[in-house]
Order: C-alpha cells, then sequence, then structure tokens
C-alpha cells in the first residue's frame, strides 16, 4: 500500500495579500485535501493523545504552559486530527476541539475508536467562533488556525469574547523570524533571503489563479498589538530551543536549523 500524496494542484507561489475569503476557502480545500498524507507522515510525532507544542517536540504534560487543566472547560482552535484536545480530555479537562477542515475531523474520529478516548468536535472557522460569550477557561493553538487566518486579531477578539474573565490563551505559530529564510532544513536554510517586515502572505494558486494554500507572516510586534487590541495582556512569549536527542526533521525545521534561529513561538495572554 502506497502512502498518501499531498495535493499537487499548485501551479505557482507568489507574496501578496489574501483576503479572509480566499484563506479560508484554499485552506479548507488545502487540508481537506493533505489530511491523509498529513497525518501519515506526521502522526507518530505528534502521537494520538499527546499535546505537542511544535516541530521542536516540546510537550504539554512536561511544560504545562496551560496550568492546570483539569475540570477547566477547554477549546482548542485548528484542532487538526483531535492529539492536543485528547490528551487535555485524558487529563480530566471538558474540551471541544474546532477544526476547519473536514477530512481533519474524519481522522479524529478515527483516532477516538482506536484510543477509546472520544473529543468532542465542531467544524467552523476560528474567525467566527460558534459559541457563547465568557464559556472558556482556557483557549489553547498548537499552530493551528491563526497563522492561516487573514484577521489574526478579528480571530483574537473572538477568543476574548469567549474566554471568561481570568481566562486564558496560549497559542503556538512558527516564529516570525522563520519568514526571513527559506523553508528548507539544510544549509541552504540558514541564509536570511526575504524580508522580516514583507507582511505579504506566502500563496499557492492553482493554473486558475485560485487559491490552494495560504500563510499569514505577522512581525513579533504585530503578534503583541493583536493580541492588545483584542483586550488580552500579554504573559510570556516562549521560544523553544531544539531539545538534544531530536533528530526529527519536518519541512524546514531541523536540529541543524533549530540550533541556531527559533522555530516556534509560543504566546501566553490572559483576559482581564
Amino acid at each position: 500500500m502506497t502512502a498518501p500524496d499531498y495535493p499537487t494542484d499548485t501551479a505557482r507561489v507568489v507574496r501578496r495579500p489574501a483576503s479572509t475569503a480566499e484563506s479560508a476557502a484554499g485552506n479548507r480545500r488545502w487540508w481537506d485535501g493533505a489530511a491523509d498524507a498529513y497525518q501519515a507522515e506526521h502522526g507518530d510525532f505528534l502521537g494520538e493523545a499527546a499535546f505537542v507544542w511544535g516541530p521542536e517536540g516540546i510537550d504539554e504534560a512536561e511544560v504545562g504552559l496551560l496550568g492546570e487543566v483539569k475540570g477547566q472547560r477547554i477549546l482548542e482552535i485548528g484542532a487538526g486530527a483531535g492529539q492536543c484536545g485528547r490528551w487535555l480530555v485524558a487529563q480530566g479537562a471538558e474540551v471541544v476541539a474546532l477544526e476547519l477542515s473536514w477530512r481533519q475531523l474524519q481522522h479524529s474520529r478515527r483516532i477516538d475508536v482506536t484510543t477509546d478516548v472520544v473529543l468532542p468536535t465542531v467544524q467552523a472557522d476560528a474567525q467566527v467562533l460558534p459559541f457563547g460569550d465568557g464559556v472558556f477557561d482556557i483557549v489553547c493553538s498548537a499552530y493551528g488556525a491563526l497563522p492561516f487566518v487573514a484577521d489574526a486579531a478579528g480571530a483574537l477578539r473572538e477568543v476574548a469574547r469567549v474566554l471568561r474573565p481570568g481566562g486564558r490563551i496560549v497559542f503556538s505559530v512558527t516564529h516570525p523570524i522563520r519568514w526571513c529564510f527559506l523553508d528548507d532544513p539544510g544549509e541552504p536554510g540558514l541564509a536570511a533571503v526575504h524580508s522580516y517586515f514583507d507582511r505579504n502572505a506566502y500563496v499557492e494558486e492553482d493554473e486558475d489563479g485560485a487559491v490552494t494554500y495560504v500563510e499569514h507572516h505577522r512581525t513579533v510586534g504585530d503578534w503583541v498589538r493583536a493580541i492588545a487590541a483584542a483586550g488580552l495582556r500579554l504573559e510570556d512569549l516562549t521560544e523553544p530551543e531544539w531539545p538534544e536527542g531530536n533528530g526529527h526533521v519536518w519541512g524546514g525545521w531541523s536540529p541543524l536549523r533549530g540550533k541556531v534561529i527559533p522555530g516556534t513561538a509560543i504566546f501566553t495572554a490572559s483576559k482581564a
């Protein structure tokens, strides 16, 4: 049996602004087509019920960035196949996992069966959260949703809306400095070739010009301002160092690059 393939309908890559509608449509299309290959390639690294913050392999069970989760009402946004949310359920949290891609949610259901840990899920856009005000104690996201939406500030305002007073959000994204470099795990990926201040999105298009994938670049300052504009208070910014013993290569992330530049930024903020 051959391994599933990633989508191959991209004809060109451009750096340009990308709207909310085309970002959502393109990324839903890409993740529906890529979910099988993504889970086949990265499923062992992510685990079936484990909370890994990024390619460095930083484990929430060890670092405790969310604090005490038992008995807490938690929303995970951009949950993929629900590995993080399933770990939270196993710790005694009351969890809802939100994901844009239907195919990723089908993988979540598959893992529910194999682990016997059922994760409640909802298919929705992180920019329009289908929940009431102040209903969650914690919102979390490990490389989910926020790098892919055109309006990150709006998404964070939605997060603030559904958090109770005193609630917290912890989310990880590609470290903004990585946008200066090629997405290459080897020596070519150590040379800065792009401007850190170029906010144009990374956009893949098919032959007809339809968007097939989008990621949006924000500087560290952009993220800080978006957090503050949402009425949230930044508490910490974690920049994980590459751990000894992790030889895993994930796209442009690798031990070689991880010892020189940060690959992940984890923001922790709270609602007053």
